[in-house]
């Protein structure tokens, strides 16, 4: 067998199949992330505030591990860089602070 079909067959066995299901390919839409870390998880809040609404909902939760949190962390740099690569810088607008605690050490995105 050639190198480059050992190469084929090697890919081929090491590719995950992934399900997503229509509720999920859907999305979740989020105008702020809250971040919580302990010494082995990381915890992604993700909400939606709607202005003159006076509460919010947590919309979705992702636990990491912190090794995941830093390869996602990655992921999210290089994926930032090649968006304005193609479609010019993004603006970071400033927006007020909002009040939210939900215990612990947080920070936001």
């Amino acid at each position: 067998m050639s190198d480059e079909k050992k190469a084929q067959n090697a890919a081929r066995e090491s590719q995950m199949n992934v399900e997503l299901s229509e509720d999920v390919a859907e999305g979740i839409y989020s105008n702020l992330a809250i971040i919580n870390h302990s010494a082995s998880e990381f915890v992604l809040d993700f909400i939606k505030i709607m202005p003159g609404v006076p509460k919010a909902k947590v919309k979705s939760r992702i636990v990491l591990t912190p090794q995941h949190a830093k390869r996602f962390l990655r992921a999210m740099q290089d994926n930032v860089a090649r968006f304005e690569n193609q479609h010019g810088e993004i603006q970071d607008t400033e927006q007020p602070q909002m009040p939210l605690n939900f215990g612990g050490p947080t920070g936001q995105a």
